[in-house]
């Protein structure tokens, strides 16, 4: 009789708990504890990822991209609003890159993050669509020689040496088909089907078309393949659509979204399409008629739903994990509703003290927060707001400075707290609210503030000494990492509501840092000077935003926004992954300070564990 050992050459392993990683598909355990037995299996699934910073849709992609290495540029934000920016994707969030020279939507692209090309688009006006292109290097978009003939609606795929594009609109729908070597673009042979608005995928010799329209909003449901020379008719598509996104290649390719309004997803083994279990959370068109990626691992973002553009990033993936997606949660609210307050600690271990509630004063109430609810603690001996300077964890952290009760002003005054007694301590050099925070209980730092200063000083466990200045004057500002290596983000200076400057600091010195795409002030950080977030804030308008920018330690990029709007609300986390924010105003105006708090939960990926049963 044959066994488990003689097909696979080893016996089944038993074991206490089921693994968590490192694992391969189909093997087979028994778990003694639930006498069970178990394997891995794979399963395809789409999360939700950070959203672009400008929803849009006919835009250009470099489908030859990676699931964590792609680019999305132009399109139209809405009727009549045609925009000219690029944003590079990163696998965690959406940065700024080059402006396109010329702004137009529906245009074919193919190519990498770092050397991709965009061809052709309607130009937002007239009968006339564009015959232009554009190559990028993975920071400026240079004009390249024109394709032949003009259109909009087409697909593409390659890379920048060795793309092709085909189908599309020039007034009547076309199957032309066009290749590049890097210069020129050369007409060959025809697709057998004439569309717009299909999937491209692939590359040069070995493209994939799928789905479009032809004529006007009449869905296709057709697929071809192109392989250099001839283009070769294959098994349709089980949902017919146009406008839909995709990613792969010619023999292993994903279709997904597409008009009219769906969520469904099919994918091709090279020979036919099957309808996946996998569909997109939010049903949706024109992405710009590709995605980027494999058929493991692709992303679509952006496109249209039935009520608007939308910015919204989806990533799929075909894996023997789970992938759980980055996303701010509620942990409940505060008992005391406050704004301007200082916080300190992590999302499971959080303190946040005195603020201003409505009214003229401040409190002196203070919170802690045990991973599930909030509960009231010693109050601090005398209350102050506007404060945002604290720093160290829920049983070893210091509150410094901040905005005392009219007439006081700022505040030079500092508290020190264990997790049940306040202590005085110190006081700062010179007066300040709203500053960056950043360090420990025994090596902190405070840097900028109100009113317009760009001193800094150090905290070494019992005194403040002077550091070096920032570059500039900032108020309103924040900040995150430790004594030797912080990072300052945002905040005003005289003439500017709201910037997008960071500076780091190196224990020393203070040097600019790269910008974040959005101005803020009154902004909560978290994090390292090399993983950073800054939360919230109040940008241009004015209003309080959702939006969270992530750092990496070269450029900074979107992130999952907060549930709710707000200013002044203030968070702390020596880890971007356990950050949070609590309390603050969620718009500009009369008083209208919140209790709500936020706690951030990065990505996760976990085995994919199922129990084997008899049927």
């Amino acid at each position: 009789m044959s066994t488990y050992r003689k097909i696979h050459g080893r016996s089944i392993q038993a074991v206490t708990t089921d693994p968590t990683e490192s694992v391969a598909e189909g093997q087979v355990w028994y778990n003694t504890t639930s006498d069970t037995f178990k394997s891995v299996v794979s399963l395809e699934a789409f999360s939700s990822s950070s959203s672009m910073g400008t929803g849009r849709y006919a835009a250009m992609w470099a489908g030859e991209g990676t699931q964590n290495a792609t680019l999305s540029c132009s399109g139209r934000t809405g009727a009549p609003a045609l925009v000219t920016n690029t944003e590079e994707y990163n696998g965690s969030g959406w940065t700024v890159g080059g402006a396109v020279n010329n702004a137009e939507n529906a245009a074919a692209g193919f190519g990498t993050q770092t050397a991709a090309v965009r061809a052709g688009g309607y130009p937002g006006s007239g009968p006339t669509n564009s015959n232009e292109s554009e190559e990028y290097d993975g920071s400026s978009w240079t004009t390249g020689n024109n394709i032949n003939p003009q259109r909009q609606g087409h697909a593409g795929a390659g890379i920048l040496t060795a793309g092709v594009i085909f189908g599309g609109n020039d007034g009547t729908i076309l199957n032309k088909t066009e290749e590049y070597d890097g210069t020129n673009f050369s007409n060959v042979n025809n697709m057998n089907t004439a569309r717009e608005n299909m999937s491209g995928t692939g590359t040069q010799t070995a493209a994939l078309a799928a789905g479009g329209a032809n004529p006007g909003p009449t869905v296709k449901n057709s697929t071809e393949s192109y392989n250099g020379t001839n283009w070769t008719t294959l098994s349709n598509i089980n949902t017919a659509r146009r406008g839909l996104g995709g990613f792969g290649d010619a023999s292993n390719s994903v279709i997904t979204g597409g008009s009219p309004y769906t969520t469904a997803t099919e994918t091709w083994d090279g020979t036919s399409w099957t309808t996946s279990s996998a569909t997109l959370a939010t049903a949706r068109t024109f992405f710009g008629n590709c995605g980027a990626g494999s058929s493991t691992a692709g992303v679509v973002a952006g496109g249209m739903i039935a009520t608007g553009v939308v910015a919204i990033t989806e990533e799929y993936n075909k894996s023997s994990n789970v992938f759980t997606a980055a996303a701010f949660a509620s942990m409940g609210a505060m008992g005391t509703s406050r704004y301007g307050h200082s916080a300190a600690g992590d999302k499971d271990a959080a303190v946040v003290v005195s603020g201003r509630p409505p009214g003229p004063s401040p409190t002196t109430n203070v919170e802690e927060y045990n991973g599930s609810s909030w509960s009231e603690v010693t109050n601090v001996p005398s209350g102050k707001f506007y404060s945002g300077n604290g720093f160290g964890t829920q049983t070893a952290s210091i509150f410094a400075s901040g905005f005392g009760s009219p007439p006081e002003g700022a505040l030079t005054t500092v508290e020190s707290y264990d997790g049940t007694n306040w202590t005085d301590a110190p006081s700062v050099n010179t007066a300040k609210f709203t500053s960056c925070p950043a360090g420990t209980q025994t090596a902190g730092l405070i840097a900028g503030g109100n009113p317009g200063t760009n001193t800094s000083e150090e905290w070494d466990g019992s005194s403040w000494t002077e550091g070096n200045n920032l570059t500039e004057s900032f108020n309103d500002l924040t900040g995150a990492g430790t004594q030797t290596a912080a990072i300052a983000m945002g905040g005003a200076s005289p003439g500017t509501f709201a910037v997008t400057d960071t500076e780091l600091y190196d224990g020393t010195n203070w040097t600019n840092g790269p910008t974040m795409s959005q101005g803020r002030r009154r902004a909560c950080g978290a994090g390292t000077q090399t993983d950073a977030l800054v939360l919230a804030g109040l940008i241009p308008g004015p209003a309080a935003t959702t939006k969270v920018e992530g750092f990496d330690g070269t450029s900074f990029s979107t992130r999952p926004s907060l549930g709710t709007s707000r200013y002044y609300g203030y968070g702390f986390s020596a880890t971007s992954g356990n950050a949070y924010i609590a309390g603050g105003l969620t718009s500009p105006g009369a008083p209208n300070d919140t209790s709500a708090a936020e706690e951030f939960t990065d990505v996760t990926e976990t085995v994919n564990v199922k129990t084997l049963t008899q049927s």
